[in-house]
């Protein structure tokens, strides 16, 4: 099979695309760089640097090869961030996706594996997050991502694509090439890997007063490469006939920002320094998936369940390639 990989040179794409690589299928990467990394991409896969803004590089991507199946993984996807660019994040995550499926009815392809989040969910609803659960994003970037859902579900009754749409709570961990390097950190792992080395000050833990065992928000953790794994096994199920989904991806079960710190620190054997902070906006408390339905639908089968597993990855990642990505 041949793959459109948007956004394969990020964090979560890199990962995808590596086991895609791996497993022998053909990877056609579209990835403007902005916050990807060239030196993410793995060997024998093809990029095309550009992004869904530029319909050259668009129309390249699908005549490359014959394309059998889209994952679309690009996006803005910083809460906070969002909370202050509303508009640029419905451009970004909405507006510029559509072109991608116009694409895809423009070149004949039917498949599209979709990420989206555990930000559609209402905050408020009991816990595990089931796939039926109330849906009411509590920042912008989650109203993306469900807009961009309904979006799917409308083209999938209009019989134009078929989607497999996989809403992933907060991943984690490297695989052993492919890691985690941002610009701008934001991610609570590698900010706490890089305190207990040394390479930052301390790590803001922002809300210490959230209706929690200890105070600190509560999250589930899932790890990038058992993320990739999904990615793969959706594509296949829709490959064979299946019908469109929408799946969590989590662990199912959840740790808090204090729990994460302790756990980094035994996994590093270093202290940690943080300092509390008021809460951050659009913030929601806790967030604990039930990932029953992908085990169902794709036979999917975390590799990953305990914390302390997925931080050691990121650990080993991080003393690999202590620069990064420029190292």
């Amino acid at each position: 099979m041949n793959f459109l990989v948007v956004g394969g040179a990020g964090y979560i794409g890199s990962v995808v695309v590596g086991e895609l690589v791996r497993s022998r299928r053909s990877a056609i990467i579209l990835d403007d760089l902005s916050t990807g990394h060239r030196d993410a991409v793995a060997p024998l896969a093809y990029l095309i640097e550009g992004g869904l803004n530029d319909p050259a590089k668009l129309r390249e991507a699908f005549t490359t090869k014959e394309i059998d199946c889209v994952i679309h993984l690009a996006a803005r996807s910083i809460v906070a961030e969002s909370v202050g660019d509303a508009a640029g994040y419905r451009t970004a995550n909405v507006e510029l996706p559509i072109r991608l499926l116009e694409a895809m009815r423009e070149h004949g392809v039917r498949d599209i594996i979709f990420s989206s989040s555990a930000a559609v969910y209402d905050a408020g609803a009991p816990m595990p997050l089931h796939e039926r659960s109330a849906v009411k994003p509590s920042n912008p970037y989650g109203a993306t991502k469900l807009e961009f859902e309904q979006i799917l579900r409308e083209r999938t009754a209009l019989g134009e694509i078929r989607h497999v749409t996989l809403r992933y709570f907060n991943v984690a961990g490297a695989s052993i090439d492919w890691g985690e390097d941002h610009r701008g950190e934001t991610h609570l792992i590698p900010l706490l890997i890089d305190a207990a080395l040394g390479a930052r000050g301390p790590v803001p833990i922002y809300g210490t007063d959230y209706p929690t065992p200890d105070g600190t928000a509560v999250r589930d953790y899932v790890h990038v490469v058992d993320v990739a794994e999904a990615h793969l096994r959706a594509a296949r199920y829709l490959a064979e006939g299946g019908e469109s989904a929408t799946l969590n991806l989590g662990s199912d079960r959840g740790a808090s920002v204090r729990e994460v710190v302790r756990a980094v620190e035994r996994v590093t054997g270093r202290g940690v320094p943080t300092v509390d902070s008021p809460r951050r906006a659009g913030d929601p408390p806790v967030l604990i998936a039930s990932s029953g339905e992908a085990r169902r639908v794709l036979g999917w089968r975390p590799q990953f369940g305990e914390l302390d597993a997925m931080i050691e990855t990121a650990w080993e990642w991080r003393r690999r390639f202590p620069e990064g990505y420029k190292a």
